[in-house]
């Protein structure tokens, strides 16, 4: 109380008390309606403030993720576009492999033999096992057998039949059914297919990373479901927070080990409260490691109650710090990285789920366990 500054315009006649700031302590100790009026709106001012920087803190923990999500499907997005792309410029020189195979006029039967060799490397890519010197030496066997029979691109070639596992035995094959003068012909129409085949699992496997992805937000936050309580199995919103925080965990080479069993019972949750619980327990671990840590997740059925291990191998947390951890407003991030709210609101809604929350901590090794009652 020693500076307060107003802007007032009277619309009215209005008579104005002006008071000097000493009067108020006696005031206080003898006035029991104003001391409860001060208490009334400083309690009011801690609670919306309160309230403020906990929106604050949702909003942070939003903004992260959100970060992360977009650095997510950055990735595969880029990769459908690119091949795509590669696919469009592909498919142009298929008219002229077509004409080409038709104007040998292979028969039906040598058509087949063609076909079947195809297929079965289809069905069968066996190079994903192979060593880099193993992938050499089978591109090199592919390179000087295509030479010794003439074949003008063997270099082109010999990439894509590698890809699918293709050996010289193969070759030999179409060479025995198709002749000397049809095999170029015939490998290059072979190769394309090869090669449009390879651009559509890309641009699969990249669709599913992004179906997975929005599979983890739909998951995480519940959009396509109620917001009440509701029977939640566990792993599933620990796996959706983990793809969110994925991003973090790459930058920082963090293994994740899960050992969370699908035969455990449901608990009877709010979800979305519940994931930002796994939230900020998991970015707090992440933020104490350094490069190279290892985050281990677990859950075990200890009676009529689900208990689950968060543990990190960062620097721990001091003895006298793990007392004041959970206190609103505390933190021991820098200025600007920590409301000091996350693990106050983590303890709230565990409170509110009936469950509670212990943590043990030495250097190398901190675990937040978190109970929730199943009923």
């Amino acid at each position: 109380m020693k500076e307060s500054r107003g802007f007032w315009q009277a619309l009215e006649p209005t008579t104005l008390l002006t008071l000097h700031r000493d009067k108020f302590r006696p005031m206080i100790e003898s006035q029991y309606e104003l001391t409860e009026a001060l208490v009334h709106n400083m309690t009011t001012r801690v609670r919306e403030t309160t309230q403020q920087l906990q929106q604050n803190d949702k909003i942070m923990s939003l903004g992260r993720l959100s970060a992360g999500l977009a650095h997510e499907l950055n990735n595969p997005v880029a990769a459908v576009v690119r091949s795509a792309d590669t696919l469009r410029e592909h498919l142009h020189a298929t008219p002229e492999r077509f004409k080409n195979v038709m104007a040998i006029q292979l028969s039906d039967q040598q058509a087949d033999v063609v076909n079947d060799v195809m297929f079965k490397r289809l069905e069968n890519k066996p190079t994903a096992q192979l060593s880099l010197l193993e992938r050499s030496d089978q591109e090199d066997a592919l390179t000087d057998w295509l030479d010794d029979q003439g074949v003008d691109n063997a270099l082109d070639l010999t990439q894509s039949l590698t890809d699918f596992g293709f050996t010289v035995e193969d070759m030999e094959l179409v060479l025995e059914h198709t002749g000397q003068a049809n095999l170029e012909t015939v490998l290059g129409w072979l190769v394309n297919n090869l090669v449009t085949e390879k651009l559509v699992v890309e641009i699969g496997d990249a669709s599913k990373r992004i179906s997975t992805l929005i599979g983890s937000i739909k998951s995480y936050s519940h959009m396509d479901r109620g917001t009440g309580r509701e029977a939640v199995q566990l792993r599933e919103g620990l796996e959706s927070t983990l793809t969110l925080l994925k991003h973090k965990l790459k930058e920082k080479h963090i293994q994740v080990e899960i050992n969370v069993p699908d035969a455990l019972p449901v608990v009877q949750a709010w979800p979305g409260e519940l994931n930002q619980v796994w939230t900020n327990l998991i970015d707090n671990a992440v933020d104490a490691m350094g490069d190279g840590g290892k985050l281990t997740i677990s859950s075990e059925r200890d009676r009529e109650f689900l208990l689950t291990h968060i543990t990190d191998t960062g620097s721990g947390i001091p003895t006298d710090v793990v007392r004041k951890i959970f206190d609103p407003f505390f933190t021991t991030k820098s200025i600007g990285k920590g409301t000091g709210l996350g693990l106050d609101i983590v303890q709230g809604i565990i409170r509110h789920h009936n469950g509670s929350i212990k943590v043990r901590s030495e250097p190398g090794q901190t675990t937040f366990s978190v109970c929730l009652p199943t009923g």
